[in-house]
Parts: C-alpha cells; structure tokens; sequence
C-alpha cells in the first residue's frame, strides 16, 4: 500500500513538462530510472509518447490544487509534491531512495516505511515511460510519472 505520512510522494506516474526546468528532460528522468534499474539487473525503460501524454493530461488536473491524489489510470504511477523548485530528478531520487527500506527477501517494507514508488520504478515488466511536471497554482510543483504496464502486484516481487 502506497502510504506517505509527510505526503511528500504517492505511489505511480510521469510525462510531458508544462514548463521547461533544469533537470527534467526525457534523458533525465529516464537516467535516473534505468540507472536504478541496472542496479538490480532490470532492462531500461523506454520513453513513450502516449504514457507522457497521459502523465501530462493528469498533471495540467493538479494545477489548481497540487493534492497528492492518483490518477487511477490503467498505468503504474508515482507522484510527489514539493516546492516550486522541485526537479523531476529529485521526485526519481526521493522514490528510488525507498530502496533503503525494502526487504527484496521478504518483499516487503521495513516497519513503517514506504518502499512501493521504488518497487514500481525497478518493476520487470515495466518498459514503457512517460512523466510530467507543473508548477501549481499555489506555488507548489506536482510530478507524476506513468509506466507501461504496470507493476506492484501483490505477492510478486518487482525483479
């Protein structure tokens, strides 16, 4: 279960940039994912112009309130929320550093952590990626990566 008590993150999500920002470039994002998935011997991920498409659609419906809410599409997805500086190379780090918490043995989290957005972005069967980014209204930035198809079933492990 996808559960952040800062709510700083919520598990699945990513595509087209609304405003152009250092960092947050398709090479970036997509970087910062396959290296972590080279860490553990999963294939990269590919940019997708569909799966981005659908991340930036549901980003632009952040934009009046940067709430933490999923899209409940039919892709894996990430989200985070931040200040208006936030890069998208930051929101991968912050999910990627979940991996610090996750037991690949047990397939599970340590004790009151969160491990699920780590596990969606070293999935096996995810390939596909597309990630967006806006500046809300409040000042606030909400980014959301999608991947294609998606991961964290129950019972399986991510690799």
């Amino acid at each position: 279960a996808c559960n952040t008590p800062l709510a700083l993150l919520c598990l699945f999500g990513l595509t087209l940039l609304h405003l152009s920002f250092a960092q947050d470039t398709q090479q970036d994002y997509l970087k910062a994912h396959n290296d972590a998935r080279a860490a553990v011997g999963v294939g990269p991920l590919t940019w997708d112009d569909k799966v981005a498409a659908y991340a930036g659609d549901y980003a632009n419906k952040r934009l009046g309130d940067c709430k933490l809410v999923h899209s409940d599409g039919s892709y894996g997805e990430n989200i985070a929320w931040g200040s208006a500086g936030l890069s998208g190379m930051a929101a991968v780090k912050m999910w990627v550093d979940e991996k610090k918490s996750y037991n690949y043995n047990s397939n599970s989290s340590a004790a009151g952590a969160v491990c699920g957005h780590y596990t969606q972005v070293v999935w096996r069967n995810s390939v596909r990626l597309g990630c967006a980014k806006v500046r809300c209204n409040s000042g606030g930035t909400f980014i959301t990566c999608n991947y294609d198809p998606r991961g964290n079933y129950a019972g399986q492990k991510p690799y």
